[in-house]
């Protein structure tokens, strides 16, 4: 498999002629890899794990069907233990899919002058851009434990996505925080297959984020058509972030506009309630299911709370530390509506995207709890 996407991503360089792409996938892979060579799984380990990962998922599935009450419409049988260039090589194709649009709006290919484009993309030219998403990658590589692997903005129908487990972060949390690795794993999967049954029970989620993804790229072929302009358009930028002076929210928010910042509000709070809820089930399931339940929810929600200097200053630069605080306050909002409500009322969230909360919602969970109360029929957000 990595030889197959060594070789796939050299292939990616430009004819004679044509623009230079606006990443170099094999630069990417490249600098990802090299900051994770030293982790990797043998043949014989790979294929035990595997099948050990399987087992796992095939016992919590019913445990989530029976807390859930939904069922899930096919197996999850692609179950897959890896080492973190397998997770770097899996993602890649992800990534690829995501900047698609953004290669269609490649300005390197403009044919205005080496002047204009030393202007506009300085620093942001292949090689950095390239290098930016490399180290990305090779830093969440070595923070992903599991994944539940959905392709957003493919086209063919939803036939059931795929589970990873990087073994050697499991490995690593497990001897950090010394944690009983049986019940830790299970733990783990818990969350994971909550997420397949949250996309594979009720396939309009995946096409509302794909929505959503999709206008996102239409906003920002705006903002490249601004920065084709020059200073003008750099301009504009400046005043966004100027008309922005003293507001809370993050670097990222301070250059959108207002329907841009709705958007982008709009798919935070999306995720939020997504990850918000597989946290959720994962708890509520395995406090009465595993014996040391206590111990390593305690000592894991410390290890998410205690990062070194440097990753606070990655998460902030990369815009990491707004998921996660809303993934916290995702989690939040359902717990508190299934303690004052019920759980059976907190699964109102998917019948359809008009029940998904907004930010304030999230924030204020009350606000959704009287909405969903006094809803007559569906009204979209």
């Amino acid at each position: 498999m990595r030889e197959q996407q060594a070789r796939q991503a050299t292939r990616e360089v430009a004819s004679p002629g044509e623009p230079p792409p606006l990443i170099n996938w094999s630069q990417v892979r490249s600098i990802a890899v090299s900051l994770n060579r030293e982790s990797s799984l043998e043949g014989a380990d790979r294929d035990g794990l595997h099948a050990y990962y399987r087992e796992l998922v095939e016992r919590a599935v019913p445990l989530v069907a029976a807390y859930t009450g939904d069922e899930l419409p096919g197996t999850l049988d692609r179950v897959y233990a890896f080492d973190r260039v397998d997770w770097i090589d899996a993602n890649i194709d992800g990534f690829k899919d995501m900047f698609k649009p953004l290669e269609a709006l490649n300005p390197l290919g403009e044919q205005r002058g080496p002047r204009t484009i030393s202007l506009l993309w300085g620093g942001l030219n292949q090689t950095v851009l390239s290098a930016e998403i490399g180290f990305l990658l090779g830093y969440l590589a070595r923070r992903v434990l599991g994944q539940y692997d959905l392709a957003l903005l493919g086209r063919e129908p939803l036939t059931g996505g795929k589970l990873y487990f990087v073994q050697p972060n499991i490995t690593s949390v497990e001897r950090a925080l010394r944690l009983p690795g049986e019940d830790f794993r299970l733990w783990l999967t818990l969350h994971e297959v909550t997420h397949a049954f949250e996309f594979e029970s009720h396939p309009w989620l995946r096409q509302h984020l794909n929505g959503m993804i999709e206008r996102y790229f239409e906003f920002l072929s705006q903002d490249i058509e601004h920065l084709k302009r020059g200073m003008d358009g750099l301009r504009a930028f400046w005043d966004r972030a100027r008309s922005r002076e003293g507001t809370n929210g993050s670097w990222i928010e301070l250059v959108m506009t207002p329907e841009q910042r709705a958007l982008f509000n709009q798919m935070q709070a999306t995720m939020s309630v997504v990850e918000g809820y597989s946290n959720h089930v994962m708890n509520a399931v395995g406090k009465d299911l595993i014996p040391s339940y206590e111990v390593i929810a305690r000592r894991f929600e410390r290890r998410q709370r205690q990062r070194t200097p440097a990753e606070h200053l990655f998460a902030r630069l990369t815009g990491l530390d707004i998921k996660m605080e809303q993934y916290r306050q995702g989690e939040a909002f359902v717990n508190h509506v299934v303690r004052e409500r019920g759980h059976d009322f907190a699964r109102r969230l998917w019948e359809g995207p008009w029940m998904l909360p907004t930010m304030d919602e999230i924030r204020n969970p009350d606000r959704w709890i009287e909405r969903v109360s006094t809803a007559q029929h569906p009204a979209p957000l």
